[in-house]
């Protein structure tokens, strides 16, 4: 077999291996974690570390933050895949620790996609987490509290990584094509433009924003001089995804999905989807766009058709569930939905009215009547005096006031009377006329 030589090896590795960060410094993300002075980064930085669990997307740096653990913790570090791992190779790698432990070495047993191993396997690990053979470091997906078993779980402390911001990816292609290890050594001319969208394109995942980088590279354009030109039409082409106009300040970002929202709230199912499309086919993150739609479906839609929430919030769990692009019919499902729903947005009239009041009036007392009085020093103070017990009464409700004596007439759910709304205004009238004694 031929022997290749480390440079040999670098320069076939792949773009992304060859940027790995070896150092917090040059790590791009997770400051919550890793900034100055915050927990992960003292723990590294003081040599005190335990056992742990890193939960976030692909492509947030699991597995190269706990490369650096090992580096600059002096510990031996044994790389460990769930997928291709089973029981016997886990005894393996647990004599193999136990006997660093008698040389005085630590060994940090790093596991990617723990949540693949079953309970067993992941069983087999916790005697030599007990007695401190090894830190396990395990990078997940999932949920650990649903896919690591409580045991082992209880043994290891939980980091949540955030999927990258645009900023941060956009940041490691700019270096990427400046790094000597990248295209530091090549002329390659690719614009500001085409960068935003590839850090969109990459939805916060900087492993597919280095491998598309680098197809689009070796696709470029050679000029006579050398440089390699970065186009639009080879963005199409490696990405699948047309040039669409989605500047680097945002603007258009807010202006398609303020697009989106009017056209919904005007009742316009044709223009609602094109905005859609137009969002998603730019690059935008599905679950951005999901999000917006579960708060139209109170702001704008609300109580004229309750059934508008949850099809909002089953849009946003399908999109987590299976992304792009399978999740597009799922938003233009809702998104039609709401477009065609009645609208009232006596929810966001309410709660902006009773906001303005709160604010105002922060010190006003809680009515004695429905005051808690768990003592008896409470009651002697005629804390709940007064109360009635709805579900006591044949109406099931009481001519009780609730409000404090400064507001005690103020209304603020006023419904618009479309769709459900209808019958909930005639409900909540009649339920006014019976408290004030109009009928009964």
């Amino acid at each position: 077999m031929e022997q290749m030589s480390l440079f040999s090896e670098q320069a076939y590795a792949p773009l992304a291996d060859r940027l790995r960060p070896s150092t917090l410094d040059e790590y791009a993300g997770q400051q919550h974690l890793i900034g100055k002075g915050k927990v992960l980064r003292n723990l590294i930085e003081g040599d005190r570390i335990c056992s742990m669990i890193f939960w976030g997307p692909p492509g947030v740096g699991k597995t190269t933050l706990a490369r650096i653990i090992a580096r600059q913790t002096n510990a031996s570090f044994i790389d460990f895949s769930a997928v291709t791992s089973g029981i016997k190779e886990i005894r393996e790698v647990m004599t193999k620790a136990d006997r660093n432990r008698e040389y005085g070495t630590r060994t940090i047993v790093f596991v990617d996609e723990i949540h693949r191993f079953n309970k067993a396997q992941q069983d087999a690990f916790l005697p030599f987490v007990e007695k401190g053979s090894i830190i396990l470091i395990g990078a997940t997906t999932e949920n650990p509290s649903f896919e690591i078993n409580g045991a082992l779980l209880s043994r290891c402390k939980v980091f949540v990584l955030h999927a990258l911001t645009n900023e941060e990816i956009a940041g490691l292609i700019r270096r990427a094509l400046k790094d000597p290890a990248g295209f530091g050594m090549q002329r390659v001319q690719i614009g500001d433009d085409l960068i935003d969208q590839l850090a969109a394109f990459a939805n916060g995942d900087a492993r597919v924003a280095l491998s598309t980088l680098e197809m689009l590279v070796l696709n470029g354009e050679i000029t006579r001089e050398g440089d390699t030109v970065v186009t639009a039409q080879t963005f199409e082409q490696c990405t699948s995804r047309k040039s669409l106009l989605y500047d680097k300040k945002g603007e258009e970002h807010y202006n398609l999905i303020s697009a989106l929202h009017k056209s919904m709230r005007n009742s316009d199912p044709d223009a609602a989807v094109y905005w859609l499309a137009r969002m998603l086919e730019a690059g935008e993150d599905p679950l951005y766009v999901a999000r917006r739609v579960v708060r139209f479906a109170s702001e704008d839609v609300g109580l004229a058709s309750p059934e508008a929430l949850q099809m909002a919030v089953a849009a946003y769990q399908a999109c987590h569930f299976i992304g792009m692009p399978e999740c597009t019919v799922h938003l233009t499902q809702a998104v039609i939905y709401l477009s065609l729903a009645p609208k009232s947005n006596a929810m966001e009239v309410a709660y902006n009215e009773a906001k303005e009041d709160a604010l105002k009036q922060l010190a006003e007392p809680v009515p004695l009547n429905i005051r808690n009085a768990p003592t008896q020093l409470m009651k002697d103070l005629d804390y709940g005096k007064g109360y009635i017990y709805a579900h006591d009464t044949q109406e099931k409700m009481a001519r009780m006031q609730c409000l404090p004596d400064s507001l005690k007439d103020r209304v603020y759910y006023r419904p618009a009377g479309l769709g459900r709304e209808a019958q909930l205004k005639e409900r909540a009238e009649k339920i006014r006329r019976w408290k004030n004694g109009e009928e009964d």
